[in-house]
């Protein structure tokens, strides 16, 4: 400090120097006795442009301070090292230039130049926003027709000593824009066919096609003060269409003036400059076309095209729907068409829509949302006849004339795998007339001793089999019930058995015979069941309680099908003793009494299958053993057959 008392080293005390500071090791060092600083390698500005030091006098042997610290800050004097760079890509005519130089001095001071430029025409210079930002510019307008790619080599340099530069190739591509304005082919326009497209004019146009400066806009300049035409641009062709709006009522010529410019605004450079006056630009092409309207016969007109109707289904016929007006200035007479359903007419002179058939809204023609549609046409009497539509859309109002319906009446039932089938109902009907359903049994007390309806409620229910033992063919007869109280019986055909591990019933056995033996079999069937007429058994157990009964009516017992047509339903056990003495004397009786030539083949196939018969039991795997030997009698008497396959 300033008149500070110090006691500095004298030549009798010993003492040394000290340098410490962020960066100082490795680039600086000092000398501990006289104290000068070396720098030990090059440094880099721009990587850092100062260093702090601070410098300490030590007592040599205590190795205290004698004196203050003493900082300073060492700065890196800047050299031309650094050419500047271009930072971007070429966006916009832009660039940005940067140089790492010290600012503000000749090293990082830039001049941009463009070097080289093809084509030379119009001249391209550089224009300087700031020290970084340049801007591209021209001496004059760009020309499409003229080139549509330049290349530039673009220098930026500084002013160091010596000065460095960089340089960059910028491409550059012209844009089209509208410096052409259209102009008509023809003075004649081209004659079409339909209302939307009466004539067509075209342009030709030397800018891009499919450009907003090629694409051509058309307007009417005059003849059409009261709007009946338009004029629109055909997308493809760039032609005007020509259309009618409004009809006419009478036959005429009329003069329009159409004139044509582009979407684009026309640019135009005129002695190296771009026109901005809009009144300086050349006039938009026209043409002149003169049409000739011809009067034609118009179509009726309906008051409205669509009409909203609400009815109710099953209503009775010779209602008034619909009453629709029609107007047609040129002719009276007009005529009306029936729906295709035929559940209306349609009176020819008043139009009056009047209902024939009731009205069904479950039909095919009803579509899901309850509506059904008739169209009507007025059909005036002109040359040609013009023609109109209606669309009458019919609301129908559902009433409660379905019945629920079983989606399906036969089951399989395997009892060994489950012990319920499921049952599906419909309705025709929409809410609320349909579903969920009641289901209950129509015959409630013989169904409930065997089955059982778990749930009652809903839009399918389980028929649960009470005792999985009871196999056979049942019908059962279902009550369904809508939630009106609409009801209907329905029978379900269950077949219950006991099914192999794939879930399929065993079939019945099918053995094919001859006419004279599928006759004799009948016969003996039919004698059987007066035979079986004479026997009378005391049975106890209800189990064993059996009717002779036709296929499909609820009954216990196990059924055996043949193929003259005739179910025997047999008690398990009980007269399978009978049975056989039955068919073999009747049988040998019918042979006999009707000196019937039987071959052995046929022979055979019929003692198989009484040989099968003896074994018709629940348990199918234990004979009869009593009955097979009269079977052994009966065939040594006769024939002899070998034993049966393994099928049989």
């Amino acid at each position: 400090e300033e008149e500070m008392d110090v006691k500095y080293p004298t030549a009798d005390r010993e003492y040394e120097f000290e340098i410490k500071g962020a960066g100082v090791k490795g680039v600086f060092s000092i000398n501990e006795t006289g104290g000068e600083v070396y720098v030990h390698r090059r440094l880099d500005r721009e990587k850092t442009p100062s260093y702090e030091l601070t410098f300490d006098i030590l007592d040599k042997k205590t190795k205290k301070t004698i004196d203050r610290d003493l900082s300073f800050d060492v700065n890196v004097k800047d050299i031309n090292d650094n050419a500047p760079m271009f930072t971007n890509q070429f966006q916009k005519m832009s660039l940005t230039v940067e140089d790492k130089d010290q600012q503000d001095t000749i090293n990082s001071t830039v001049m941009v130049t463009v070097a080289k430029q093809n084509p030379a025409v119009p001249k391209i210079g550089v224009k300087k926003v700031n020290d970084k930002l340049h801007q591209l510019v021209t001496e004059g307008c760009f020309d499409y027709d003229v080139a549509k790619h330049y290349s530039l080599v673009i220098i930026a340099s500084d002013l160091g000593k010596p000065p460095l530069s960089s340089n960059v190739t910028v491409e550059l591509n012209v844009i089209d824009t509208n410096s052409h304005p259209p102009q008509f082919k023809k003075r004649q326009a081209v004659e079409m066919q339909t209302p939307d497209d009466i004539l067509r004019v075209a342009v030709e146009d030397k800018d891009t096609p499919n450009t907003d400066g090629w694409r051509a806009k058309y307007s009417f300049i005059s003849g059409n003060e009261d709007g009946v035409y338009k004029i629109t641009t055909d997308p493809v062709t760039n032609e005007g269409i020509i259309g009618v709006v409004k009809n006419f009522d009478i036959t005429t010529l009329v003069k329009l003036q159409i004139g044509v410019e582009n979407v684009e605004p026309l640019t135009v450079c005129k002695d190296g400059k771009l026109i901005k006056d809009l009144s300086s630009l050349p006039p938009k092409d026209s043409v002149s076309i003169t049409v000739k309207m011809v009067d034609t016969n118009d179509p009726p007109v309906f008051e409205k095209l669509t009409a909203e109707l609400y009815q109710t289904e099953e209503s009775e016929k010779g209602q008034v729907l619909y009453t629709p007006k029609v107007k047609d200035a040129e002719s009276d007479n007009i005529r009306y068409l029936e729906d295709p359903a035929n559940w209306v007419t349609v009176d020819e002179k008043t139009g009056v829509i009047t209902t024939i058939e009731k009205m069904d809204r479950e039909s095919p023609h009803v579509d899901v949302n309850s509506t059904y549609r008739i169209v009507i046409a007025a059909i005036d009497d002109g040359s040609p006849p013009a023609t109109s539509t209606c669309t009458l859309t019919v609301h129908l109002r559902d009433v409660n004339d379905n019945t629920p319906m079983l989606l399906s009446k036969t089951f399989v039932l395997c009892s060994n795998h489950g012990d319920n089938v499921t049952v599906r109902a419909k309705d025709a009907d929409a809410e609320p007339y349909s579903g969920p359903f009641s289901f209950s049994f129509a015959d409630g007390k013989t169904a409930n001793e065997r089955w059982k309806i778990d749930p009652t409620y809903g839009e399918e229910v389980g028929i649960v089999l009470l005792k999985k033992s009871d196999y056979g063919n049942y019908s059962v007869p279902i009550r369904i019930q809508d939630k009106q109280g609409q009801a209907m019986e329905e029978k379900l055909d269950i077949k219950v058995c006991k099914c192999d591990e794939t879930g399929v019933c065993p079939k019945i056995l099918s053995v094919g015979l001859g006419v004279t033996v599928i006759g004799i079999i009948c016969a003996g069937l039919l004698a059987f069941l007066g035979e079986l007429s004479k026997y009378t058994y005391p049975i106890k157990d209800e189990q064993y309680k059996q009717t002779l009964t036709k296929y499909n009516e609820e009954g216990p017992g196990t059924d055996c099908m043949v193929s003259c047509g005739v179910t025997v339903l047999t008690s398990e056990r009980l007269l399978m003793r009978h049975l056989r003495i039955v068919l073999l004397k009747q049988l040998t009786i019918f042979i006999l009494a009707s000196n019937t030539k039987i071959n052995q083949g046929s022979y055979c196939t019929l003692y198989h299958s009484l040989q099968f018969a003896c074994t018709i039991r629940l348990d199918l795997n234990k004979l009869d053993s009593s009955c097979i030997s009269e079977l052994l009698e009966f065939n040594r008497a006769t024939f002899t057959c070998k034993t049966p396959s393994d099928d049989i």
